[in-house]
């Protein structure tokens, strides 16, 4: 990744952050972004500006430059603007982590207008967004590039309780094959990581916990955690955000040369357990 630049949306914190620590151990400067606030619609606490702030300081401590922005993944004027703002600084971009994501809980005919808008907006047409706004560069630019996209296991096998989510997992796959299919002449591939459970702060959150134990008045993430480790065929509870981040810097480089239009399921056997 020597003298390459990378863009990673939802950077603050989790997969977003390992990934962006990752590629900038291998040689990249980073493009850091991510929305710093909460939203109404979410259960659990989104990251803030320290988050970003972290995660530019420990990109820089693994020996990339950083440039780190807030973005709102569902405004293309802001994606937009931070491309910009990247070529200004560094002059090119070549690989994109379009990870930016939300999750909200609920049976699918009881979800509100608000939640279904909030996910849809965020997992799928906020990965729309970051692809529109990178692509043109990265084809005026000749030199190919990588684009992969954070998904998740339920984006090819679903699940209860969060159908608005499951929705937009499999609507990812479905987009990165498409682009995959149209940029590929101009040698840019499109590849998703697919994670299980991963030791995020959404993935220990109450929320989750009261998505799995719904018999108990209060659960914590320990009262789950038989639960989540029977989901998967391996015998653990859950990935680090850095065993996500080494199957994105492998689709990043040239080592996957001739990856496109693929899935990569690093989520422990949950999809075939």
């Amino acid at each position: 990744m020597e003298g390459r630049v990378a863009l990673v949306t939802g950077a603050a914190r989790g997969i977003g952050r390992a990934s962006a620590v990752r590629l900038a151990r291998e040689g990249a400067d980073v493009v850091l972004l991510d929305l710093c606030r909460d939203l109404a619609a979410s259960p659990y606490r989104l990251a803030v500006d320290e988050d970003l702030s972290e995660t530019a300081r420990l990109v820089e401590a693994a020996g990339g430059r950083a440039l780190a922005r807030r973005a709102d993944v569902r405004e293309q004027g802001e994606l937009d603007a931070a491309v910009a703002d990247a070529l200004q600084t560094f002059g090119r971009l070549d690989v994109v982590v379009p990870n930016a994501g939300v999750a909200s809980f609920g049976r699918a005919w009881e979800l509100t207008e608000e939640q279904w808008r909030t996910v849809i907006d965020v997992v799928l047409t906020g990965v729309w967004h970051t692809l529109k706004a990178v692509v043109p560069t990265l084809i005026e630019a000749g030199r190919g590039g990588s684009i992969v996209i954070v998904g998740s296991a339920v984006g090819t096998r679903p699940a209860q309780n969060h159908a608005h989510y499951v929705a937009a997992k499999h609507g990812v796959v479905g987009l990165a094959r498409a682009f995959a299919l149209e940029v590929a002449e101009h040698s840019i591939r499109v590849n998703v990581v697919a994670p299980g459970s991963v030791r995020t702060e959404l993935a220990g959150s109450d929320a989750i916990a009261k998505l799995m134990r719904p018999d108990l008045e209060a659960p914590r993430i320990s009262d789950a955690s038989e639960i989540m480790r029977a989901n998967h065929a391996l015998p653990v509870q859950w990935a680090e955000p850095d065993d996500v981040a080494a199957a994105v810097a492998w689709l990043a480089g040239e080592q996957s040369r001739y990856v496109t239009g693929a899935v990569l399921p690093v989520d422990a056997g949950w999809v075939i357990n």
